[in-house]
């Protein structure tokens, strides 16, 4: 019987390591740590009426485990520095794209599987040349190359690119220099403008999805995609991108593909906590797409699920033993959005601007007064808010946009009354969290550093 028990214990072992990815899926959370994965779960099951979690579709897949995220030249990273690291397995310092600490170029698993035959796909939610989808094609010493990446990006011949278009499209220290989309476009590239459009293209060799606003305007600066709690009918989401790409990349018999979630960072920045839990909600979403492919192949994908940094450091509870993050559900736009409401209705009625219209604008955006009660403290700190803004425009700076200052004290006030906590407007150096499924997935269990991620996943793609 030991025998047999062996022998078995070898077989699996023998099937095992013969074992080979030809689908592999990277999902890439931005600025998302346990917490903000943990917190969407608990505001889910609130929802319900239930204390406890709702699982998010990742955290059902049956590896997990644990990352440090520090750089080569700080305990905090960049995500500059973390996304070469997720891509290439190297540290850099930060601020530094597909470089190694040392200056020379280090090469991402994207790039490596290119030149084995592989059909290759980068997407996001925000900008195609951002930090970390520029990782998997680009090497500059600054981030701010937007203009050099993008040129490295048509250069690539990755077969697709999936976002909110170029930062930089033209490059202003050379007004000879061609429009990235014109330069994309002599590199055999389509340009396909919204979900509709892109799929009507797919088969051609190499596509760009953008937004349907772009259509014949390709000269805009880009921005990012919409929040999910923003998002209307028309605008292009992460799982949509997720879909073409799928579609896009299967005239391949193997495909890499890396999706990012880059808004969750965004909104953390913020310290906007219901938009945060909708961010993580709509990457568990496009997860979702990748896994529908993994059902019909099992035997032959890998879905590794992880984040660069954590944003803001998110913490579940701030007084007493009581959280309450189902009051979340009462907020109906970002704070970006409700700043830039507050800001243009400021500008319209100018001095003649009264409390009530805000406090109506606030009320309906957020709950506050209406549906979630109010203190006193807290309505004059509102009105005090208000006050200032009547005499001056008074802001609050995040990395990603200046905040009206009274849009920012009532999300901070509706977080408080959630029981979420913020301890920085920026990045820390809290572990992140791995998810995995599929072909080589046991090796994401237990503690790892970010540097090894990206060796463990090119393991999986090849023969052994």
């Amino acid at each position: 019987m030991r025998r047999l028990v062996s022998l078995l214990c070898v077989l699996v072992v023998a099937i095992m390591t013969m074992a080979q990815a030809k689908y592999v899926f990277m999902f890439i959370g931005d600025g998302m740590g346990p917490h903000q994965v943990l917190s969407t779960e608990m505001y889910l099951a609130e929802l319900e009426g239930k204390i406890g979690r709702k699982p998010l579709l990742m955290t059902t897949f049956p590896y997990s485990g644990q990352a440090a995220t520090f750089s080569a030249s700080s305990g905090i990273t960049d995500s500059a520095a973390s996304g070469t690291c997720l891509a290439t397995g190297k540290k850099t310092n930060n601020g530094v794209i597909g470089l190694a600490h040392d200056s020379t170029p280090v090469y991402s698993v994207a790039t490596q599987l290119k030149e084995q035959g592989w059909g290759v796909g980068i997407m996001t939610t925000v900008t195609i040349d951002h930090a970390t989808p520029s990782a998997h094609y680009a090497h500059t010493p600054s981030r701010e190359n937007y203009y050099t990446i993008g040129t490295q990006l048509v250069e690539s011949t990755f077969d697709f690119f999936g976002g909110a278009g170029f930062s930089r499209p033209v490059d202003k220290k050379n007004a000879d220099a061609p429009n990235l989309y014109d330069l994309a476009k002599e590199k055999g590239y389509t340009l396909a403008a919204g979900y509709a459009d892109a799929k009507k293209q797919v088969g051609s060799s190499k596509m760009i999805l953008l937004p349907s606003y772009y259509q014949d305007n390709y000269t805009r600066h880009a921005g990012a995609l919409p929040y999910a709690i923003d998002r209307n009918s028309t605008d292009l989401s992460l799982s949509q991108i997720v879909e073409v790409a799928i579609e896009q990349l299967s005239s391949y018999d193997r495909f890499f593909m890396m999706a990012e979630g880059g808004k969750i960072d965004y909104a953390s920045h913020a310290n906007d906590g219901a938009t945060v839990l909708h961010e993580v909600i709509d990457f568990d979403q496009a997860i979702e797409v990748a896994y529908r492919f993994y059902e019909q192949h099992p035997d032959e994908t890998l879905i590794v699920v992880t984040a660069d940094h954590e944003t803001g450091g998110m913490a579940l509870g701030n007084s007493d033993y009581v959280l309450n993050l189902k009051v979340l559900a009462n907020q109906q736009c970002s704070l970006d959005k409700l700043s830039d409401q507050l800001s243009d209705l400021h500008k319209s009625e100018g001095k003649n601007l009264q409390w009530e219209q805000v406090k109506h604008l606030i009320s309906k955006n957020t709950g506050l007064y209406n549906q979630v009660e109010m203190t006193t403290e807290e309505d004059a700190q509102l009105q005090e808010a208000f006050a200032r803004m009547k005499s001056h425009q008074d802001v609050v700076k995040t990395l990603y946009k200046d905040l009206n200052a009274l849009a920012s004290k009532a999300l901070n006030i509706l977080n408080k009354k959630s029981r979420l906590g913020w301890t920085s407007g920026g990045h820390t150096a809290s572990a992140v969290p791995i998810f995995a499924i599929g072909v080589g997935a046991e090796r994401f269990t237990g503690w790892h550093d970010n540097s090894e991620i990206a060796p463990l996943i090119y393991q999986a793609t090849q023969s052994r």
